[in-house]
């Protein structure tokens, strides 16, 4: 997929802080130290890191994360 593009994004206001997504994928997400809420790590929007970003948007209990691709 040469030219793709992959976006992955948190929903704060949804995110409860369970950690799953950085459990599956640490590569792609990390928690903040103040709430433990999850965060797209530079360069965890590569599309190489699609099937990770999707199975920790599967695994989250909130549906916190989308995977956007085109």
């Amino acid at each position: 997929m040469e030219g793709a593009t992959m976006k992955v994004v948190v929903d704060e206001n949804h995110c409860q802080g369970h950690g799953l997504c950085f459990m599956t994928s640490p590569q792609v997400f990390a928690l903040r130290d103040e709430d433990g809420h999850s965060y797209v790590l530079p360069g965890g929007d590569d599309p190489t890191n699609e099937q990770a970003a999707r199975e920790a948007a599967a695994s989250c209990p909130e549906r916190a994360i989308s995977v956007i691709t085109d």
